[in-house]
């Protein structure tokens, strides 16, 4: 069975695309806390866009979108360990 090899600037790479996405997560909670300060219960339900304005629309919609972006990202990264393990298990 062959080693994989992994290259120090691949492991650079990881590691800078670990804090990057970490940091928009952040930065999106951060931001996604002005509407629990600002929350009226008389604008509708919590969370609802109903008791959101537009710019707490937009934070909500791409901390959405970051999620799926995030596990769209992990499959591929799971689906080409899987595929190089197999290759090199052959």
């Amino acid at each position: 069975m062959a080693k994989l090899k992994i290259r120090f600037i691949d492991f650079i790479y990881g590691i800078t695309i670990i804090v990057i996405d970490l940091f928009v997560f952040i930065l999106l909670g951060v931001l996604l806390m002005g509407y629990d300060d600002n929350y009226d219960s008389s604008e509708g339900e919590y969370w609802s866009f109903a008791s959101m304005n537009t710019s707490e629309k937009i934070i909500y919609i791409c901390y959405n979108s970051w999620i799926i972006l995030n596990i769209t990202g992990l499959a591929y990264i799971c689906w080409k360990i899987y595929v190089r393990t197999k290759k090199n298990a052959t």
